[in-house]
């Protein structure tokens, strides 16, 4: 006999996922197993399947089978030879084996497979090592069990000293059946844990006869802790399990059974008298049930169990006997080295004598005996066989064919007003400390049974119901919905266990244990037998919970700090009442049907008429019809009796109808109302009082259901009326193992436990706290978001722990979604589903509000708790802004607030607070900080006093490294802090805040610190400017583009403003004693041009490089603000100007003293023009335009300084050749009045040449300077000398040439004129030397000499441009005089009167005034014109003399063609009369030649003088023009010193003056020359 091993481990399947769900059917002689089903391609089973082998020459038949709707088709097989499978006694990594399609069959047997296949699974086979003993020892092991068999009951000896001392692990038992369909698929099961995930749970407990044993794998366990179990119902059985026995051929075909045995039966019902009795009876019912096959590895392996038509196999007691004999023999073979000195087992005496034969006892007793011997032989081998130590992590696969699928009956609190827990006032940093379940040790003690009770009978495991389709012969109702079971055959589902029938939809929600259920009916029915079977089974199942998950049980001994003693007895006594729940549990229940909400509208009328009925167990309550509401209000109270646990509370809401429709319906089916919703309450999860909104689910999908019932509940339950509600137990159980994992075991660092999936958020803990805290909550109906709100309750006191936060803003982003994402089935708000939580809205709400506090605080301080250094703490810092995020949306979704603070400014409120106290910090320590960072360590440099480490009025080596630091800190926040807190983009940028702050706060202390400074002026203006740099920078860097300094104008220039003034004045003085050194240097070299191309000398190089240089560091300093700069332009400007203002007159100075030598004055002079142009670039680099107003004007009135010193130097240059220029023209002169002759055709010819000759001696002059000018000088230089030549030749032509100076009478009378005239100035040099008048022929000389003159200094567009020639005003003033010099005095006389029109205007302080009266007169045949004028009078004369005045007044008209009329009258002279009154009239007479507009009238007041020429008192003109229109006109005229003309009336008065044989012309002359004296008449 061999025992085969065979662990299907995984496989590879070639296709798509969603294709496959696959399990594996393993078949050696006869006997199939299979494995769970798993989807996938590439499924994990893990499971472990053992076969005992008596034929080597088979094989094991492998096939993977694809489960189906219907049918299964399998993927592939696989035929593995036994003789190649390998005797090993661990585990090994297995061989992957392909899969064929088709297998070889010879004799009916297999013997190979064919056809390859993509896929292959994962196998590990191997053979335990051979059972068989000899024939001799097994007789001897017989005999003296046989011995022992006749011992006496008191011979025993106690076994609780020996099983103390040893260690007792557990294993899962197994068993298989024959059915190759019993793998269930978990996806189809009906019942699934609401807390479960994709996969099923990690346990399983009892055989069901819908389920294989192959389901459940055998995985290593953790090792119980030796004194778990030292009253355990598994003391007698489980010790074995480290030894190896051999079992008999034909063991397979009595092992065990699937249903429980008679023998088991019989113990059973003493199990609740005796314990001693219990501990015999399920020892030897887990020993004959289970089958043990131990194994020397530590692993357990058990036979499977084999169905005989429902009916149990007794052992008999010789194959019993004989059995274990091999067994005993087998393990003593392995073991020689037995100890001796062995205690003697001893039953607990206890208790009433035991219902079945001593025989039987002492049989039982005798085993126990044996064991304990052998365990104790293998002492020294207890360390090398602890392979089941290793936990198995929950790695391993599992089904959910016992899960009850609680998430579709379980009800959820809405709007509950249920206050289970007091308000507690503990802040966030000792809420662990300050809550009542650590310290409550009665709640303690309470909730450590009823975690004890949860656990050692998990809802998740329960046995579901063995549904099959059912006939029924008479009119039957379903149980759960009470509907009639429809159809003529198969109408419904038929529990095979408990008998519950119901509809195939109902199924699932019926209560999942059937167990339970079956015991409750039987009890009822006196069916004892049946009830104690169930009960038996139960008790099986929690045997094997407890054997199965000890680490759970000892984690709950550990958190509670239970000693093991007290343990074990609460073990005991936590079975027992689980047991005794099915029969003396009893409740209490008040049930308050309070009202509804958004209910259906089912009537025409778009309303309902609704009412409740109420059911607990079969009886059913209901209330009153409230007609056409669909928000119904009852407010009914029913009181209900319970005594099942495991029933539930149906509230269902109808609309009520009175129809011939419903009538019908009443017969058919008893429900003649339409169905409106329902809530399916379990009763176990109600205690204490509740208040609770409950959502009305569907009956079926075609149910239209919306809206919410209101439920007030108080229960009673019988033996618990002072304990908490189930809520505040589950509160003491997960604070407490959040306590001892987190403050016991982990030092106050929380664990994090790994959860990944969408479900992730809803585990709490690692998998063994986890499992208790689940299964607790579906136990007692705990609610998935009060667990989440509870856990996170534990987090806030641990809210700053790595890792923390982010699983804190994971579970409060889950609570708002749970809350604020209403369905559309209920009309309940967000904040009203909130304020009916059990967990306390208000105790919610002042835990967030404190968390919220505490995050800010530690946020406002996140560089010390969240260093930049560390990854994880940066996470810890986003994780934080998270919460923050979440805590504002449940804020404002859930409570529904108004406004609340916004996460994004509440984490910027927080950056500032931070960066204030980090500005501070750093502004406080800057000098130890700025060391400590940025010099190296000296142990020689002596540190500076505490006074100096600070800002100080005498010096600025503070500023520099604070700005270093703050620097760095804004790089820190950039780099380091924005990536990680993103959550904002729009609202916060962490670098950009910190530049905001830290900006704003360098700004003040700077401020402050250059006003001191600015008393004092201790530093040097140098340092100043220094730092005026740094901070520039540091404002350009960071602050520049923040989006409350962008487009402000910064205020940083204005702090230094004073000081970088005092640099420019301080410069200003530099510059001055640079530009006279340069200047001394470049008299020193005789002021040489710089380059063959740079006609100016070195010195002004020198001055505008010092110039820009200085510019270009106040162009660096990039000042913003405008009002600044506009000083510092002024004052740069005043340094300009002062700078080359001073050179220029240095220059001007010294120019008449080079003024004889050739290149010197025209570099002299170059030197301002390349002033003028390098001020134009300072100019334009400055701004230009844009510079301020004040400073472009001082620029502007600079360079038209210089403009008038080149001018005045250009001058000074040409009046040097002015000699020279007069001497030429006196020879021209002389050539010119040598032509003779008219000027006729015959001699046009001749002009020109004659003009040539004349131009001779000019030309040669002009030449010789004009060349020399032309290379030394500057374009614009030469045409400024250029210009000045040409005013010197034009105006020595005409004083020379063409208007020379006449007679001495009339040149004194112009003379005289021209004294008090400026513009007559141009007469007086033309007054010496004989008058002269030029010929036709010779003015025609002088029209083409000016010509010549003209083309010369155009020179071919290098010299002056025509245009300026063409309107010079010398030669137009030559030329107009030569064009005059043609034309007569009358015409000469008609353009003066036409042309001066302002002769008398312009009086300011009027001498008198002149009264007269004057008429134009017109013939009108002849056309003669005449002019009458009275002159009646004149006043206010201003004259003052000594002796007589005898004022009278001459009239004289002046025009052309008088020559033969009257041309003056004078009226009688009147004595001592400054107002004298005449009165006299005068005629004259003009002509018919000339119109009006052609004369004028002059009236002249004077002192009449005997014996002398009389006296000029004033003058007045009167046009005749401006009277012609009126014909007359009387007016007073008020009287000048002096007639007032035009260059024009000049230019005529001077050639009228030349004609000294026309007495028209003298007359005129004198007129117009005549004016008061300044000394007469005062």
């Amino acid at each position: 006999m061999s025992l085969l091993c065979v662990r299907v481990k995984k496989a590879k399947l070639q296709g798509p996922p969603d294709k496959f769900n696959t399990y594996v059917t393993l078949k050696v002689q006869n006997v199939k197993s299979t494995t769970i089903t798993v989807r996938g391609d590439q499924p994990c089973w893990e499971q472990d399947f053992m076969f005992e082998i008596n034929r080597l020459d088979l094989g094991l038949i492998v096939e993977v089978w694809n489960k189906g709707l219907i049918w299964d088709t399998m993927v592939g097989t696989a035929w593995i030879p036994l003789r190649s499978i390998q005797q090993s006694e661990e585990e090994g990594s297995g061989d992957w084996i392909f899969l064929d399609a088709e297998v070889l069959m010879k004799a009916d047997e297999i013997y190979g497979t064919k056809n390859p296949t993509p896929h292959r699974v994962l196998l590990d086979t191997r053979f335990e090592l051979p059972f068989d003993i000899p024939d001799d020892e097994a007789q001897y092991w017989t005999g003296k069990l046989e011995r022992i068999n006749t011992m006496g009951i008191d011979d025993e000896f106690p076994l609780e000293d020996v099983v103390q001392s040893r260690s007792l692990p557990f294993a899962a038992s197994q068993c298989s059946l024959d059915d190759q369909d019993s793998a269930v698929d978990d996806r189809d099961s009906d019942y699934r844990s609401e807390t479960s995930n994709s996969l099923p749970p990690r346990y399983h407990t009892t055989a069901q006869p819908n389920s294989s044993l192959h389901q459940y794998p055998i995985g290593s366990r953790q090792q119980h802790h030796p004194d778990c179990c030292t009253d355990s119902i598994h003391s007698f059985d489980l010790d074995y399990r480290d030894q190896r026995g051999t079992s008999p051929v034909d063991s397979s075909r009595f092992g065990s059974s699937g249903n429980l045995s008679q023998t088991s039966s019989q113990l059973s019902e003493t199990g609740q008298e005796s314990t001693g009795g219990s501990e015999l009876e399920e020892s030897f019912h887990s020993y004959h049930s289970t089958g043990f096959h131990p194994s020397t590895t530590g692993q357990p392996r058990t036979n499977g169990y084999h169905l005989t038509n429902g009916h149990s196999t007794v052992l008999s007691s010789e194959k019993q006997i004989h059995r274990l004999s091999l067994e005993v023999g087998q393990s003593l073979k392995n073991n020689t080295t037995t100890e001796r000195g062995t205690k003697l087992l001893r039953f607990n005496d206890d208790g009433p004598p035991l219902p079945f034969s001593p025989s039987r006892v002492r049989w039982l007793k005798a085993i126990n005996k044996v064991r304990v011997e052998l365990r104790e032989g293998q002492d020294e081998e207890l360390n090398a066989r602890q392979a089941f130590v290793k936990s198995s992590g929950g790695s391993s696969l599992y089904g959910i064919d016992s899960m009850p699928d609680l998430r579709k009956k379980k009800p959820i609190a809405l709007v509950s007003d249920v206050s289970l827990v007091q308000a507690r006032k503990a802040g966030i940093a000792s809420a662990m400390a300050a809550r009542s379940s650590i310290k409550d040790e009665e709640l303690k003690t309470h909730v450590y049974k009823k975690t004890l009770q949860a656990l050692i009978y998990p809802i998740s495991c329960t046995t579901p119901h063995n549904f099959e389709v059912w006939t029924a012969t008479t009119p039957t109702y379903c149980y759960e919905c009470e509907g009639l079971l429809w159809g003529i055959a198969r109408q419904g589902m038929r529990c095979s266990e408990c008998g519950v029938k119901c509809h195939e939809k109902c199924q699932e929600l019926l209560n999942a244990d059937c167990l339970q259920r079956a015991a409750e009916k039987s009890s009822k029915h006196g069916a004892e037998d049946r009830t104690q079977n169930i009960i038996m089974a139960m008790k099986d199942r929690m045997k094997i919970r407890e054997r199965n998950k000890p680490e759970i049980f000892e984690l709950i001994r550990e958190v509670y700090v239970i000693s093991k003693a007290i343990h074990a007895q609460q073990m005991k006594t936590i079975k027992q009442s689980v047991l005794d729940g099915t029969s003396k549990w009893s409740a209490k229940i008040t049930i308050t049907v309070v009202c509804a909400q958004g209910l259906q509208a089912k009537d025409k009328t778009g309303s309902s008429d609704p009412y409740v009925t109420v059911q607990v167990g079969k009886t059913k309550k209901r209330t009153k019809t409230i007609y056409g509401n669909l928000n119904p209000v009852w407010d009914e109270k029913y009181h209900f009796e319970c005594h099942n646990s495991s029933d539930r509370i149906k509230v269902r809401v109808w609309d009520e109808d009175d129809d011939i429709k419903s009538r019908v319906k009443q017969r058919l089916k008893r429900e003649s109302d339409d169905f409106l919703g329902q809530s399916i309450i379990e009763v176990r999860t109600l205690s204490g009082e509740m208040d609770v909104w409950y959502n009305l689910e569907k009956r079926t999908d075609k149910s239209a259901v919306s809206g919410a019932i209101r439920l007030q509940i108080n229960v009673e339950i019988k033996g618990e009326e002072k304990v908490a509600p189930y809520h505040v137990q589950y509160t003491c159980l997960h604070e407490n193992l959040f306590h001892h994992f987190t403050d016991v075991l982990g030092q106050g660092v929380v664990k994090i436990p790994e959860a990944r999936g969408d479900d992730g958020w809803k585990v709490y803990f690692d998998d063994v706290a986890q499992e208790i805290v689940d299964e607790f909550a579906m136990r007692y109906g705990i609610e998935s978001i009060y667990q989440a709100m509870t856990h996170f309750a534990c987090l806030s006191s641990k809210y700053m722990c790595p890792g923390v936060p982010a699983v804190m803003s994971t579970l409060l982003a889950n609570i708002n979604a749970f809350y604020a994402h209403t369905t559309a089935s209920t009309n309940v708000s967000a904040s009203d589903r909130f304020a009916a939580s059990n967990f306390g809205k208000e105790r919610f709400v002042k835990l967030l509000d404190q968390l919220h506090n505490s995050l800010r605080i530690d946020l406002s301080t996140y560089r010390n708790h969240f260093p930049a250094s560390s990854k994880d703490r940066l996470q810890d810092l986003k994780s934080t802004v998270d919460l923050l995020t979440s805590i504002t949306f449940f804020r404002m979704k859930v409570q529904e607030l108004q406004s609340p603070p916004r996460a994004s400014q509440v984490v910027r409120d927080c950056v500032k607070a931070c960066l204030n106290s980090t500005y501070d910090y750093v502004f406080n320590n800057c000098q130890e900080l700025y060391s400590r960072q940025y010099q190296p360590i000296d142990t020689n440099k002596e540190d500076l006093p505490l006074e100096e480490q600070g800002p100080s009025i005498k010096n600025l080596d503070f500023w520099p490294k604070l700005i270093m630091l703050i620097v760095s800190i804004i790089e820190e926040d950039r780099n380091s802090y924005t990536p990680v807190l993103n959550q904002f983009p729009q609202e916060l940028n962490v670098g950009k805040v910190s530049a905001e702050v830290m900006w704003t706060l360098f700004a003040q202390d700077m401020k402050y610190a250059l006003e001191e400074h600015e008393k004092h002026r201790l530093c040097k203006s140098t340092d100043y400017m220094n730092l005026h740099f740094k901070v520039k920078w540091l404002n350009n860097e960071y602050v520049k583009e923040l989006p409350n300094f962008k487009g402000v104008v910064p205020d940083y220039p204005s702090w230094f403003l004073q000081f970088v003034l005092q640099w420019l004045d301080e410069n200003e003085d530099v510059s001055m004693e640079f530009m006279h050194g340069a200047l001394e240097r470049d008299k020193k070299d005789g002021f040489q041009q710089t380059s063959e191309h740079a006609l100016f000398s070195c010195s002004v190089v020198d001055i505008f490089t010092q110039l820009n240089q200085s510019f270009e560091i106040i162009k660096k300093l990039e000042c913003p603000d405008p009002n600044v700069m506009a000083h510092y332009s002024r004052r740069f400007s005043k340094t300009i100007a002062k700078v080359l203002l001073q050179y220029s007159a240095i220059l001007t100075k010294s120019f008449p003293t080079y003024i004889d030598k050739e290149k010197i004055p025209c570099v002299l002079m170059n030197n301002v023009q390349q002033l003028r142009i390098q001020l134009e670039k300072m100019f334009e680099s400055m701004g230009a335009k844009q510079m301020d107003p004040e400073a472009s004007d001082l620029l502007n009135d600079l360079q038209v300084k210089l403009n008038s010193v080149l001018d005045e130097l250009s001058s000074t240059f040409g009046n040097s050749f002015h000699s020279r220029i007069d001497d030429c023209m006196r020879q021209m002169a002389t050539l010119l009045y040598q032509i003779k002759g008219p000027l006729n055709d015959s001699n046009k010819n001749q002009v020109e040449a004659d003009s040539d000759n004349m131009l001779r001696p000019l030309m040669d002059f002009l030449d010789g300077k004009l060349t020399l000018f032309a290379t030394v000088c500057e374009k614009t230089v030469l045409k400024r000398v250029l210009k000045e030549l040409w005013r010197i030749v034009m105006s020595s032509l005409e004083k020379t040439i063409v208007l020379p100076q006449g007679n001495e009478t009339f040149g004194a009378q112009i003379l005289s004129a021209a004294k008090e005239l400026g513009q007559l100035s141009k007469l007086k040099d033309h007054m010496a030397g004989e008058a002269k008048s030029l010929s036709p022929r010779q003015c025609a000389v002088m029209d083409v000499a000016l010509d010549t003159i003209k083309q010369y200094f155009h020179a071919g567009g290098n010299g002056l441009k025509k245009a300026f020639l063409e309107k010079s005003l010398e030669l137009s003033s030559l030329r107009h005089a030569l064009s005059l010099y043609t034309q007569t005095t009358d015409t000469l006389i008609k353009t003066f009167v036409t042309t001066q029109h302002a002769q008398g205007s312009g009086v300011v302080k009027p001498i008198g005034e002149v009264s007269v009266q004057i008429e134009l007169h017109t013939h009108p045949n002849n056309g003669e014109r005449k002019v009458s004028v009275k002159v009646v009078g004149a006043s206010d004369l201003k004259w003052q003399t000594s002796g007589m005045f005898r004022p009278f007044v001459e009239i004289s008209m002046i025009g052309p063609h008088l020559g033969d009329k009257k041309r003056k009258f004078q009226t009688k002279s009147k004595n001592n009369s400054w107002s004298p009154k005449f009165n006299e009239n005068f005629h004259f007479v003009l002509g018919n030649q000339d119109g009006f507009e052609c004369y004028e009238l002059q009236i002249c007041v004077k002192d009449y003088c005997f014996g002398r020429a009389d006296r000029v008192v004033g003058l007045a003109v009167i046009q005749l023009r401006e009277i012609t229109g009126r014909g007359n006109c009387a007016c007073w005229c008020p009287l000048g010193q002096r007639i007032h003309m035009d260059d024009t009336g000049l230019t005529a008065m001077r050639i009228l003056s030349q004609r000294s044989n026309d007495d028209v012309a003298k007359e005129f002359v004198r007129l117009k020359s005549e004016t008061r004296s300044a000394e007469e008449g005062r």
